[in-house]
């Protein structure tokens, strides 16, 4: 870092003091011409929109990885209830109840608290219950399964709390906001002050684009908060599932958890 602070400031200075001693003796026009503030602003206006463009795309990829991660979490809750279907009475019911409690946590505690960047302690709860119920099958066929299974799930509900965080740091978003403002600032310097008409329509329609480009970055690198998120379908169509297993053999009643998923009993 500091490296390329150094090498920065010192290609500044060799090209102010090239100006100002080189330059008198390798051009022989009036010393007053050379590139205007405009021909200066291309390169800025370039380098602005390939900064946001680059961000962009990796707030899209946190965004994705996010999604997918839910997703797999979904599925590995669901084939965690379809194997209990080979366990003991006993192990299936606890298990079946605990994939319902456990999507009932995700959907309704930790999904609004990653819109924050956190997560729940409420789904770890029902996750240590698989745990325990999965101690009483060892030996049996059905017990590498359900690990396997239950494995897949905590790996994937890992990524997604990961996810949940920004991926962008906040120093890079205040500099391309920082750079944003300056790029603006020197195309509204450029502008003619008479007729300008066109090309003050144009300004606004960049200084447009520019910021909805940035929008959409702060938004996509929250995907579990504000306009373009992530949804818990997934997860839900999940609990929907789960519940209609467990109630072939058990009253709702039986559930051990709250429609929020705490823990109604011990």
């Amino acid at each position: 870092m500091l490296l390329v602070i150094v090498v920065a400031v010192l290609a500044l200075l060799a090209g102010l003091a090239a100006n100002r001693y080189l330059r008198p003796r390798l051009v022989s026009e009036d010393d007053d011409t050379g590139m205007a503030v405009k021909d200066l602003v291309g390169p800025l206006l370039t380098l602005t929109v390939l900064l946001l463009a680059f961000v962009l795309v990796t707030a899209n990829g946190s965004y994705g990885k996010a999604e997918v991660a839910s997703r797999g979490e979904a599925r590995a809750l669901d084939q965690l209830v379809e194997t209990a279907e080979y366990g003991p009475e006993a192990q299936r019911a606890r298990i079946q109840a605990g994939a319902v409690c456990y999507a009932r946590a995700v959907r309704t505690q930790e999904w609004s608290a990653m819109s924050d960047g956190h997560g729940s302690r409420a789904p770890s709860v029902w996750s240590t219950d698989f745990r325990h119920t999965f101690r009483e099958l060892e030996g049996k066929p059905v017990f590498g399964m359900l690990v396997a299974a239950d494995n897949k799930r905590s790996d994937d509900r890992e990524e997604r709390l990961t996810q949940a965080t920004a991926s962008i740091p906040g120093a890079i978003f205040w500099f391309l906001l920082a750079t944003l403002v300056i790029t603006v600032m020197a195309l509204g310097i450029c502008l003619p002050r008479r007729s300008n008409r066109g090309q003050l329509i144009t300004l606004t329609v960049i200084t447009a684009l520019l910021t909805t480009t940035l929008c959409i970055i702060r938004d996509v690198d929250r995907p579990f908060g504000g306009i373009i998120d992530v949804q818990p379908t997934a997860i839900a169509e999940v609990q929907r599932q789960a519940t209609r297993d467990f109630l072939v053999h058990h009253r709702s009643a039986d559930l051990p958890c709250d429609g929020q998923g705490k823990r109604l009993r011990a």
